[in-house]
């Protein structure tokens, strides 16, 4: 790759210059000309070259439930679309993966976690649906094994058909980690461990993941001080605050990240700064709940890691990462000022940020020799896009992201010119809208009332 700007998130920006892949890892970058040699050249004139995208939050199966609820709070939503999660099977959760995978991929994402915490019984497995979407798209995938054990019958918020014994979710769990989990350097798939959220899983749940994921030496990942009512409902049932009672389980340390930890104190920063704990920050989500905004820009200053996350389609209908860049800045901005975020410190939370989250670092979200060549290389001339002269104030300032002319997972190519190239983007598309009539068709069947609203 050369004649490109690089903007490599650690280190100087390069105005035009090269860089040099070898296998799946970057080997070299500097100004001028790439150096002689064989092997593909690509031509990043007028292009912007950045470290692929990094998701540290999403919930895939919800592409197949978008445009429902829509001016509810998140307790509210959550309760209306339960029982229609409830109807899905192993081909629903398919075929969203895929198509939720395809728009992160168009979106500029090389790398994405997935938070799935339903597994009604007798469904397929889910877990294996939407890693072998993963595998289909090319992505790099961090799927987080989800779970609930704790419904209205023991003080929860899910209703009980939709939650699972605690012995059975730490048994699949573990199967679900010894099957897929790959601790290697240049693993496309890895798997954490993440009970839902306080207010859907017992006390017992949550320190008997802690201990299973440590044992396992995998990452722990929960919901975690997203809304007021969430606070509320920590002060009602166990005596404090979320993050309070996080630290009560064990659950603050350097390979845990939460999602959304809107409503932080100061002393929770404190401690997200002392304990290494990241979060990842979902801004068009809190905002389509109404939840808040996070104090990102007060985290970074005081030294806690910030990663960027999608959320799940259905509260973030058909949100792009690289857009997220965008509604992070401006939300910040709007909180503390102009000069709350920058352009650059958005798309290190974007990329280094998420990398931090996810434990891999040293092997991805910046362009660096020796690491993995995830790289995204967007087209910011043309008749338009020439307008701006800093082309990472293009990416990121923009309400519309610049086309995406090379998306590279390991050196292989994903997307070129703006177009899927592993998979048929048609295809992926006709499966995402397919497994959301037969998730609606099901649910409505079922008597759900949410499905049946649409669905008639």
């Amino acid at each position: 790759m050369e004649n490109v700007h690089i903007a490599p998130v650690v280190g100087p920006e390069i105005d035009s210059g090269y860089i040099r892949i070898e296998g799946d890892r970057i080997v070299s970058l500097g100004a001028g000309p790439a150096p002689e040699g064989g092997g593909e050249r690509i031509d990043g004139t007028g292009c912007l070259a950045t470290p692929g995208l990094v998701n540290t939050h999403h919930h895939l199966y919800q592409w197949a439930s978008q445009g429902l609820a829509q001016d509810a709070t998140l307790f509210e939503w959550l309760v209306s679309l339960y029982q229609v999660w409830a109807a899905m099977d192993a081909e629903v959760v398919h075929g969203a993966a895929s198509a939720g995978l395809g728009w992160l991929a168009l979106s500029g994402c090389t790398t994405s976690s997935d938070h799935h915490y339903v597994f009604p019984k007798g469904r397929g497995d889910l877990f294996a649906a939407e890693i072998e979407a993963a595998r289909e798209i090319g992505l790099r995938f961090h799927p987080a094994r989800g779970s609930m054990d704790r419904g209205e019958s023991q003080g929860g918020l899910p209703p009980d058909v939709v939650v699972e014994p605690l012995e059975e979710i730490l048994t699949a769990t573990h199967e679900a980690i010894r099957a897929y989990h790959d601790p290697s350097f240049s693993s496309k798939l890895r798997v954490a461990v993440a009970p839902c959220s306080p207010f859907s899983v017992s006390a017992e749940l949550m320190t008997e993941a802690a201990a299973l994921a440590r044992a396992e030496n995998v990452r722990l990942h929960t919901h975690l001080a997203e809304t007021l009512d969430e606070d509320e409902h920590c002060v009602e049932q166990f005596g404090m605050r979320p993050v309070d009672y996080m630290d009560k389980l064990g659950w603050l340390g350097p390979d845990v990240w939460f999602a959304h930890a809107v409503h932080l104190s100061d002393g929770d920063i404190a401690k997200f700064a002392a304990t290494g704990t990241g979060s990842a920050h979902c801004p068009s989500s809190n905002g389509r709940l109404g939840a808040g905004i996070a104090r990102v820009s007060e985290m970074l200053e005081r030294g806690a890691n910030v990663g960027l996350g999608v959320d799940g389609n259905a509260s973030s209908e058909l949100t792009t990462l690289a857009g997220e860049m965008r509604q992070a800045l401006l939300f910040q901005r709007a909180r503390y000022g102009p000069t709350a975020l920058t352009a650059r410190q958005a798309l290190e939370i974007a990329t280094l940020g998420g990398a931090r989250n996810l434990g891999r670092q040293e092997e991805l979200g910046s362009i660096e020799p020796g690491k993995l060549a995830d790289l995204a290389l967007w087209r910011v001339d043309g008749a338009f896009g020439s307008a701006v002269a800093d082309p990472v104030c293009q990416l990121v300032f923009g309400t519309r992201q610049p086309p995406l002319a090379r998306l590279l997972v390991g050196g292989e190519t994903v997307v070129e010119d703006d177009e899927l190239r592993t998979v048929s983007q048609d295809a992926v598309g006709r499966a995402g809208a397919s497994a959301r009539d037969r998730l609606l068709r099901t649910a409505a069947e079922q008597g759900f009332s949410a499905a049946k609203e649409v669905h008639s």
